[in-house]
């Protein structure tokens, strides 16, 4: 039986960032952390990242990653939108690369479409993110970095 696929959808690629990888990861991402469910992934820009955001949440504002879950979420988890750009600038401040990064933010947004919300949870989705970050590789996660 096939393994469960994700989409990668690239809208904009960026010199370090490798769409092997990064579909491997996402890959990796349905396996290990969402049991098979599916997501798509948006890599754009900025500025898709905050059309995106005032069109849905109302913030006009850009922001480096975004999840909309969706209503059937047992095949089909949802969708993240992703900043390259802004990925760019938060790997070049944290020290690693940008494919970690963009890492980083698709493993915060699937953690998203599978129910978690950092804001409400009292550190439940920081564990999480935290040893999933650990098992997959990844630097520091979202939610550690975030000031408090």
């Amino acid at each position: 039986m096939p393994e469960p696929a994700s989409t990668v959808l690239f809208r904009r690629v960026s010199p370090g960032l490798s769409r092997r990888s990064v579909r491997e990861l996402a890959a990796r991402l349905v396996r290990e952390v969402a049991g098979g469910g599916r997501f798509c992934c948006l890599l754009a820009d900025d500025r898709e990242l905050r059309r995106l955001n005032r069109q849905f949440l109302g913030r006009d504002y850009p922001t480096d990653v975004l999840a909309f879950p969706s209503p059937d979420s047992d095949v089909f988890l949802g969708e993240i939108a992703v900043s390259v750009q802004r990925a760019a600038e938060q790997a070049c401040q944290r020290g690693h690369g940008l494919e970690h990064e963009v890492g980083i933010l698709m493993l915060h947004g699937l953690l998203h479409l599978l129910g978690m919300d950092h804001e409400r949870d009292r550190g439940q989705m920081a564990r999480a993110e935290l040893r999933w970050r650990k098992k997959l590789g990844l630097p520091s996660s979202l939610i550690e970095r975030a000031p408090r």
